[in-house]
Formats: structure tokens, C-alpha cells, sequence
């Protein structure tokens, strides 16, 4: 039996579009996929130094990313923005970091258009780029392009992964996180719901789990749609965390320390042309507070925790290669290695650790950095002078684990920048200057492994994608500060086209100009005019002799390109080191009380921190008096620091994590009444007194506690149990994650008055602090 086909009535139709015609506007034309068109993987490692992967001189194995080189190029003069979030800003967009919008990590708001802490919302990212040539586009790992208040589940999102021209997004959205409990992770706009990790949980693995999973969905969708993937690792910054298996691959590998295996880093940068021949190391670094003893003048017991520490450090690099090895098993497994580009570089150069201000140095140290088991205790506590006496490194064993936080001594990070000056944060080499590896097998594998000597920057990459690709670029807010390095593919020899280049990072100043470098090595609360400049020439490599003399009208030169280039991308004011933009807000409403219920997500950090940042705050718990119920009643923090209040035994309990060194406060038995009041003030010394209060009498007393402060603790309020990476792991290895077993109603926090008076007094005293000095 036939069928007739259906027909739509051809007449309705035209009635229809000719009703309909000047209301609804006509398709917008997209760019159809092209089978040609290559993948493009572009992987940001964090923090990691020029020399730490093994085919830029590392002696840690790093074959995966060396195979890469191997059939690509490796440019030897490509320079990023001396820290995380401004170089990530002008990775995605082209442009410089100020004029992007974000000179500093976004934790800042002071008020002036290069330090917005967001990026722009009139200029296309590299997402949406890719999105407008019909690509899907996709992103896993560490965003921090948007502001702290932003953060939270009602925040603005306009900022975020997803709105910026990602398909998908799995990462978190901060500095840094925890390795192996991370405190908070994001899968497209929503944050994951996750009370306890396995024990056998690593962030890079499972990033990389993620990473996978988005290719072969939209390979499984469709087999010819390219695919942009964005990989920002969060290795390697601190904290130090790696797994155990991949630490023993390295134990007694840094035994003889940063001298010995810095001269073997820059011999096998020599022999792989990373470097020319003859160049000779600079000094141990040694400018004030940036200073790195001589190995052999460690006693035996720092030698054995300091190369402990790099063994750390070894096994994340090892495992942030692994994952580059997964990823290039599926390409290949999928037949799409050889049309796939594949970029790598890092966001700065490896981090130090800087001398505590006014800190005593003991006879014959030229240091007080001695790494630190404690990342946040090491940067926020001012006693916290770590040592290898401390007891928590009596088990070096747990340096890694998911019970430290670490951060090793900053001879490794002179180490990782091989063979430069300085560190993460320098507008010196050191801190500047990264790897970059670019593949695309179909298109380079013919000439081999070369390496490349021309300057380019990461301003250039996006053009250099788009001019590669022959991608169609959607309309721009500004112009590219960066160029194609596209013709420095084929020829070691054609000129730069990247002629110039400001940096600025924390009042550090450099200026580069065809092949000519001046640059400052600022010291805070300076006045800018008796900052001294150096004036590095074309075949300094290592930027050790200063021409400044010699050279004194290339000196000016410079010093107004500077000038010039920093008027041009709003750079100016320069940050003296007051502190004055952490405290410089946009106005907003002080903290109102929040009542929780059980059951409640975590509270996003930043807005758990604000409900602490008064002299005097206080928690109201309700709750149905139970003799026999037990459990957290509420927790703020993990691993690297908070405080936590439960029931155990019939008592009330305060745990605190004094930055990794717990204790115990046990009070007396719990009345049948309600509320229980945690009460807290602020003692002129910056501690806490806590006491926890029933009907009037108080059942538990505690002073002189650490006083959490800025964006600690790390993780938000939990009610009722204490999610993720413990407050405390003696209560953790015993009860888990320990919830609630009897009726709790509500905790409510009362954040105390913080006056707008008061922030504006503190503003007030750090500009006085300022203006003395001048």
C-alpha cells in the first residue's frame, strides 16, 4: 500500500514568512565544521620554571611533553606575565594584562580599569574565537579570571568559563585548591556536590579524566566537528601535593642539591640549543629577601628536607606529564594526533617564598626560608618562621600527602628557572620567561625537532592560531597587542615581529625593545624614582651584566618606552606595596546575618570569610537537646586552617587547625538547652578568644587562636558535618566526616559590626604608611 508523502501547504507557508518577516530576523549564518580544520589543545601548566620538563634541561623525566617537542618546535625567548591571572587574561585575549583588565590575581577591586579582576566584556577570548569558526570548545582546570564576589552561587557569571565562550567547563575557579580534597569544584556553572573524596583522589588525574571524557563526547556526536580544548593545570602551585607512588620515583634524585644540578640543567640547555653555547650561570640569587644560601652550607638535616620537598615537587611535574601522555594516547587512539596543534607553556616563572618582613636572621643565615610544611601559615601568619625543626616534619614521609601543605625552599625555584635571575613575580627573566612547545604533526613532523630564538609573547599566541587556522575573527573591542609568530614555523631566521614589550607586576617594571631589556627589582614602600634600573643588552642571556653605565641613552630609551606603553594600557597607578588595593572596594552592603540549615551546600569561602572579618562575630546554634546525639555542628575550613565545633561524648568540642597544627579544646557536658552561642573576639594581637555559651554559663573557654583572615579559611561553612579535607584529621580518622546525629535546627552566623569608617581608616593608615616614605 502507497503512502503520499506529506506536503506542507505551500501557500500557508508563504503567508506565514511573509507575516512573520519583519519580526523574526533571518538565521544568523554559522561556519560549517571543516574535516581539515586541525584540534587545538592549548595546556597552561602553574607556576612551573623555564628548566623543570626534561627537553628544556629538567633531569625530571617528562617523555610525553618531550615527544611533543620532538615532532614540533620549542621557542627559547617566549615570555608570559610574571604571574597567574594576567598572563591567563592575555592568553584568552591578545591583549596585555592591564589592558585586559586583570594585572593581578582577581582579588583586587581598587577601582582602576587594569585591575578589574574580570576580563572584558567588549573583546571576543580565545573561546569564543574558536566557537565562531564552528568549533566546540571546551575547558578543564583553573579559571581565575573572575572577582571574589562573583564566586558564589548568586554571583555575577558573566565572567565565568561558560559565558566567555566554553561549551563545557570542569575546574575550579580560584588560585589554587587542595590536590587531594579540592574545597570547591565547578562542572559548568553549578558547583559538584561532594562531601569526602576517595583516598585515592588527585586532582591533575581527574582533570584529566574530564579532559578525556569531553573529546570523546564530541567525537561520539560528530566524527568531523573540531574541538578547542583549554587545559589550565593547577600543578604545579602550591600546595605541594602529589601521589605517593609518583614521590618514590624520585626519592634521593635531588640529594645533591640546587648548585650541583643547576650547572647540569644549563649543560643540557646548551646541548639541546636552548641556550648558546658558552653561556655561563649567574650567581645564586641574592638580592634582599630573594637570597639562596650555597647548598653546601646546609646543615645535614636541612639537606634531607629540603630535597625532600623537590622530590614533592618531581612528582607533580612526573604526573602533569602523564596527563599530557593520556591525552596524546587518545588522539592517537582516535587517528587525530597529526591534525591536532598542541600548545604548552606555564603562566610565570617557578614561585618563591619571600624572607618574613623584620624577621631576625640567625648567625650566619642569609635566609629565613626554609620551605614550609604550611603554605597559607608560611604567607598569612607573620610568627610562623618555618624550620625543619618543626614537628610537623618529623614524618617527612607525609610532605605531599593530603595532611600537608607545602611549599618547598626557593633554591628549587632558582633551580626551575634555570638559567635566569629571580622568580615568579620579577620582571626579570626569571620571573617571565617560560617554555613553549608548539606541535601540529601534519604540518611540522617533516623538519623535526628545532628550536626557535625569535621573542614572542603570550599576547601572540591567539593571533598566531588565527592566522595558522585561517580563522575568521569575530569583531574586537581593541586591538591585538600581540603578533603572529606564524612565519617563525618555517624560518629560524626572520625577524620578530614582536618588536617590544612592556611588564609590570606588583611595581616591578621591565621594557624590551629589539633584543635591548631594562627592568627594576622593586623593593615596597620605595618611592618608584629611587627604584634603580638595570639595562640588560642583546646577548645577555642570563641578564648578569649590567649596561646601565656604559649605555645611559638606551637606558632612557627604555625607561620612556615604558612609560609610554604603560599610559597606552593603563597600567598606571603602580602599586607602592601599601596594601591599599586589597583594602579599595566598590561599595556594597556590609554582612548581614545568615542563617543555615542543615543540608546546606557549603558556603563559598569569600562570603564565609567576610562573616568572620569583624573584631567580634558570633554562631547562634538551634538545636533539639539530645544526651545521646553527636556530630559536627558546624566547621569552617580544612586542611590548611579553620576551626570546628561538635558534640563528642556527650561535650562540646572546639577543634582548631592552627595553619597544620591541630588542638583540642574538650568543655563541660552539654546542657538541655538551646541555643548553644559561639562567641569570638579579635585581641589586639590579631588572635582569637572563643567561648561557647548556653542559658549563660559557659561550657568552653579558648584563647589565643589564630585569627583567620583575608580569604581564609580556604573552605566555607559547612552545618552539621565537615565535608572534604578535615578541620582536624585526628577527628576525621575516627569519625569521618562525623555529621550530626540528632536535631539541628539552624546555626546562624552574626558577623559583628565592620563599619565603613573602619575600612576606611585602615585604607587611610596605609597611605600614611605610603606617604612617609616619599
Amino acid at each position: 500500500m502507497s503512502r503520499t508523502p506529506f506536503t506542507p501547504y505551500d501557500g500557508f507557508q508563504g503567508q506565514v514568512r511573509e507575516a512573520m518577516a519583519d519580526s523574526v530576523p533571518a538565521w544568523p549564518e554559522s561556519t560549517p565544521p571543516s574535516p581539515s580544520r586541525p584540534n587545538v589543545v592549548v595546556m597552561l601548566a602553574d607556576d612551573l620554571g623555564f628548566s623543570d620538563i626534561g627537553c628544556y634541561g629538567s633531569e625530571i623525566p617528562t617523555p610525553h611533553l618531550d615527544a611533543f617537542a620532538d615532532e614540533g618546535i620549542r621557542y627559547s625567548n617566549f615570555r608570559v606575565t610574571p604571574l597567574c591571572s594576567p598572563t591567563r587574561a592575555a592568553l584568552l585575549t591578545g591583549l596585555n594584562a592591564h589592558q585586559a583588565g586583570v594585572a593581578f590575581p582577581t582579588h583586587v577591586d581598587p577601582g582602576f580599569p587594569g585591575y578589574a579582576s574580570e576580563l572584558l566584556d567588549d573583546h571576543p577570548t580565545m573561546a569564543e574565537v574558536f566557537a565562531d569558526n564552528g568549533y566546540s570548545t571546551l575547558m578543564v582546570g583553573k579559571w581565575h579570571l573572575c572577582r571574589e564576589e562573583d564566586l558564589g552561587e548568586t554571583g555575577d557569571r558573566s565572567s565565568w568559563p561558560l559565558q566567555r565562550g566554553f561549551d563545557q567547563y570542569y575546574g575550579f575557579l580560584e588560585a589554587l585548591t587542595n590536590f587531594h580534597q579540592p574545597h570547591r569544584m565547578i562542572e559548568g556553572n553549578s558547583v559538584v556536590d561532594v562531601d569526602e573524596y576517595p583516598d585515592d583522589y588527585y586532582l591533575t588525574d581527574d582533570l584529566t579524566d574530564r579532559a578525556e571524557r569531553m573529546i570523546k563526547e564530541v567525537r561520539g556526536a560528530d566524527p568531523d566537528k573540531p574541538f578547542f580544548l583549554y587545559f589550565a593545570h593547577g600543578a604545579v602551585h602550591a600546595p605541594h601535593q602529589a601521589k605517593r607512588e609518583d614521590i618514590e620515583r624520585h626519592r634521593g634524585r635531588y640529594d645533591e642539591g640546587w648548585d650541583v644540578l643547576r650547572q647540569r640543567r644549563l649543560d643540557r640547555q646548551i646541548e639541546q640549543g636552548i641556550v648558546p653555547p658558552g653561556t655561563t650561570l649567574p650567581p645564586r640569587n641574592g638580592e634582599a629577601g630573594h637570597a639562596v644560601p650555597a647548598w653546601d652550607s646546609l646543615s645535614q638535616r636541612e639537606k634531607q628536607v629540603f630535597a625532600r620537598y623537590m622530590e614533592v615537587y618531581a612528582a607533580m611535574v612526573d604526573n602533569m606529564d602523564q596527563s599530557v601522555g593520556r591525552l596524546r594516547r587518545l588522539l592517537k587512539d582516535l587517528g587525530e594526533l597529526e591534525n591536532t596543534i598542541f600548545i604548552f607553556a606555564s603562566d610565570n616563572g617557578a614561585a618563591r617564598l619571600t624572607d618574613k618582613p623584620g624577621a631576625a636572621l640567625g648567625p650566619g643565615a642569609t635566609t629565613t626560608d626554609t620551605g614550609t610544611p604550611s603554605y597559607f601559615g608560611y604567607v598569612q601568619s607573620a610568627e610562623d618562621i618555618s624550620s625543619v625543626d618543626d614537628p610537623r616534619l618529623e614524618d617527612l614521609d607525609t610532605l605531599g600527602s593530603a595532611t600537608s601543605w607545602p611549599h618547598y625552599p626557593r633554591g628549587w625555584a632558582m633551580l626551575g628557572n634555570t638559567p635566569f635571575r629571580l622568580y615568579k613575580f620579577s620582571t626579570l627573566r626569571g620571573g617571565q620567561q617560560s617554555p613553549l612547545i608548539v606541535s601540529w604533526p601534519q604540518r611540522f613532523a617533516s623538519r623535526g625537532s628545532v628550536v626557535r630564538g625569535q621573542y614572542t609573547h603570550v599576547t601572540d599566541v591567539l593571533p598566531t592560531l588565527v592566522d595558522l587556522i585561517d580563522l575568521k575573527v569575530p569583531d574586537r573591542g581593541h586591538e591585538w597587542a600581540g603578533v603572529s609568530f606564524g612565519e617563525t614555523v618555517d624560518d629560524g631566521e626572520v625577524p620578530s615581529r614582536h618588536r617590544e614589550q612592556y611588564t609590570e607586576c606588583v611595581g616591578n617594571r621591565s621594557f624590551y625593545r629589539d633584543g635591548w631589556e631594562a627592568s627594576t627589582v622593586r623593593k615596597p614602600m620605595v618611592p618608584f624614582d629611587q627604584d634603580p634600573w638595570e639595562l640588560f643588552g642583546p646577548d645577555d642571556v642570563t641578564q648578569s651584566r649590567d649596561l646601565s653605565p656604559e649605555h645611559p641613552d638606551k637606558l632612557r630609551e627604555l625607561i620612556g618606552g615604558f612609560d609610554e606603553a604603560a599610559w597606552d594600557n593603563q597600567v598606571y597607578p603602580l602599586d607602592e606595596g601599601s596594601g591599599v588595593k586589597f583594602l579599595l572596594r566598590r561599595p556594597s552592603e556590609p554582612p548581614r546575618p545568615v542563617r543555615i540549615l542543615p543540608g546546606t551546600p557549603t558556603l563559598e569561602r569569600h562570603h564565609s570569610s567576610s562573616l568572620i572579618a569583624a573584631a567580634q562575630w558570633a554562631v547562634r546554634i538551634e538545636w533539639r537537646p539530645d544526651p545521646l546525639a553527636e556530630g559536627v555542628l558546624v566547621s569552617h575550613g580544612e586542611q590548611s586552617g579553620g576551626y570546628l565545633l561538635a558534640i563528642e561524648e556527650g561535650r562540646v568540642r572546639l577543634y582548631i587547625n592552627d595553619y597544620g597544627r591541630e588542638d583540642v579544646i574538650t568543655g563541660r557536658e552539654v546542657p538541655s538547652t538551646s541555643p548553644l552561642l559561639l562567641e569570638v573576639e579579635t585581641t589586639p594581637q590579631r588572635r582569637w578568644t572563643m567561648s561557647v555559651v548556653a542559658g549563660g554559663e559557659h561550657l568552653l573557654d579558648a584563647d589565643d587562636l589564630p585569627a583567620f583572615k583575608g580569604f581564609l579559611p580556604f573552605d566555607g561553612i559547612d552545618v552539621g558535618i565537615c565535608r572534604r579535607s578535615p578541620v582536624s584529621w585526628d577527628l576525621y580518622r575516627r569519625r569521618g566526616t562525623f555529621p550530626f546525629t540528632g536535631e539541628l535546627v539552624s546555626v546562624t552566623y552574626e558577623p559583628g559590626e565592620l563599619t565603613e569608617a573602619d575600612r576606611l581608616e585602615r585604607i587611610e593608615a596605609a597611605r600614611r604608611q605610603w606617604s612617609e616614605t616619599q
